[in-house]
């Protein structure tokens, strides 16, 4: 039986990415160790790119059936459990995880049903406070810290090694039998709760509206919400504003 057969893939979403280059050569890293499930989110140079097609050689079947979304939470809103690779984003407080230790997570979890995504971001810059934010732990590769830059395609191929090399038994029992919300639930639960605390005026001063915003809504993916909480959260806040009015 093929390890396909066996467990579901995580899906590799590749956030703004720059290059077709890059794009095609993440393709073959991801092919190389068994993972086919490519998301894009708004390309640059828009899709498809024949330099993608170029780069990826043998790989291009992954670049066939990759998804195209125009916005991170389209991408994610049906997935269970998200890592974000980065080696930024310490202020936004989440777990952070080694690729290994990440993986063995994955691993779990893809074997328990749950959806998996593993965001990547675009090359000059990697993923963005507002993109991190959507994810509920981070993945940091450990490098050289005078010299932390990495290739797009190395990362995915990091990643897409350790998630091959964990492909024996796995424990996290308790992450893998959880039955997380997936992202769009926790979007609109934090949307529900946005919506109200605007109307409170819960966002003041205005100027710092935004940064008050980004980290509730860390918070949210952080707390790795199952659907039960999700629910239960928004009849809180329902029964609240019913006493309230």
């Amino acid at each position: 039986m093929s390890e396909h057969s066996q467990v579901a893939m995580p899906a590799i979403v590749l956030v703004r990415p720059q290059m077709g280059e890059n794009i095609g050569a993440a393709a073959r890293a991801m092919l190389n160790f068994g993972l086919d499930g490519m998301r894009l989110v708004a390309p640059r140079d828009g899709w498809p790119n024949p330099k993608a097609v170029a780069m990826a050689s043998g790989a291009g079947r992954v670049l066939d059936v990759a998804g195209v979304f125009d916005t991170l939470p389209g991408a994610i809103a049906d997935c269970d459990y998200v890592f974000a690779t980065t080696a930024r984003g310490r202020e936004l407080s989440k777990p952070v995880l080694s690729p290994e230790r990440a993986m063995e997570q994955a691993r779990a979890m893809t074997a328990a049903g749950r959806k998996v995504a593993i965001l990547f971001g675009p090359e000059r810059a990697g993923l963005e406070n507002e993109d991190i934010a959507r994810a509920n732990a981070i993945i940091t590769v450990p490098v050289n810290p005078d010299f932390f830059s990495l290739n797009l395609a190395q990362t995915v191929l990091l990643v897409a090694y350790e998630w091959r090399r964990q492909g024996g038994d796995v424990a996290h029992e308790v992450l893998a039998n959880t039955d997380f919300a997936q992202a769009i639930e926790v979007e609109k639960l934090a949307e529900h709760f946005e919506t109200e605390l605007e109307r409170a005026g819960f966002f003041f001063p205005e100027t710092k509206a935004e940064g008050m915003k980004l980290t509730l809504r860390n918070m949210w993916t952080r707390l790795g919400l199952s659907r039960a909480d999700v629910q239960r959260l928004h009849g809180i806040l329902r029964q609240l504003l019913r006493a309230r009015g």
